[in-house]
Order: C-alpha cells, then sequence, then structure tokens
C-alpha cells in the first residue's frame, strides 16, 4: 500500500492483494520505521466499517482510515477504480482518496506484479 499526503488530502492506493484482503479481512496496513535516532513507527491503514462513506483518524503515529463496509465490497468487486471522500470541519477540509494501484506505462525500478493492469496499455 502505497500513501501520499498533500495538505488537507490523504491518498491510498492498493495492490490487487491488498484490496482482497480489505475485501475479505476488513482491514489492510503498512508501516515505515525510522531507526535513525528513534525507534518511531509511522503506522496506516484502511479498515471496513459501518460509518457512513470514509473518514479518518490520526492518534500514536497511526494514519487510520475508515470506509463503508458495502463501499468497500463494491469497490473490490468492480472495475471501479477509486473511492472518495471530502469531509467539512471546523478548521476547512480533508480529502481521503483510495484507489487500485496500477502498472505504470514506462518501466520502474519497484516490483509492480501486484499491481493491477493499467487500463490505458491497450491504448
Amino acid at each position: 500500500m502505497k500513501i501520499r499526503i498533500l495538505g488537507n488530502a490523504i491518498r491510498l492506493r492498493l495492490s490487487q492483494t491488498e484490496v482482497k484482503t480489505l475485501a475479505e479481512k476488513g482491514k489492510v496496513s503498512e508501516e515505515t520505521y525510522f531507526p535513525i535516532l528513534t525507534s518511531d513507527v509511522l503506522r496506516y491503514s484502511v479498515e471496513k466499517n459501518i460509518g457512513e462513506g470514509i473518514s479518518g483518524r490520526f492518534e500514536d503515529g497511526h494514519i487510520r482510515i475508515y470506509a463503508n463496509e458495502k463501499m468497500v465490497d463494491d469497490w473490490a468487486n468492480s472495475d471501479q477504480i477509486s473511492m472518495e471522500d471530502r469531509i467539512n470541519h471546523s478548521s476547512g477540509h480533508i480529502t481521503y482518496l483510495i484507489e487500485k494501484d496500477f502498472k505504470c506505462l514506462t518501466e520502474r525500478s519497484e516490483d509492480e506484479s501486484d499491481l493491477f493492469p493499467n487500463p490505458a496499455e491497450n491504448c
């Protein structure tokens, strides 16, 4: 799972296995370790829940994104590329975007064997 944060937008991109795991087990997570001078860990996860739409929390170095279980199941079992929600709050808003991760059209050094086929591949 990849995470991208830009201002008040959090974007998560999931591989085929991660989408399947989220749909079947209800959660996927990832950790990034910062071993130099600290033992801090940044954790981020996506979890199914019964709430409306997509929401999130940040506590103790863990970014938790919650997505409605029906929304996740519909997304995981279709050609739908992403799920998105924008939450307004007293300081402005935050946008959550959860996407299926596609293979790049140009060769890259990272392993893309578990990524979704790029829809533009056959154009």
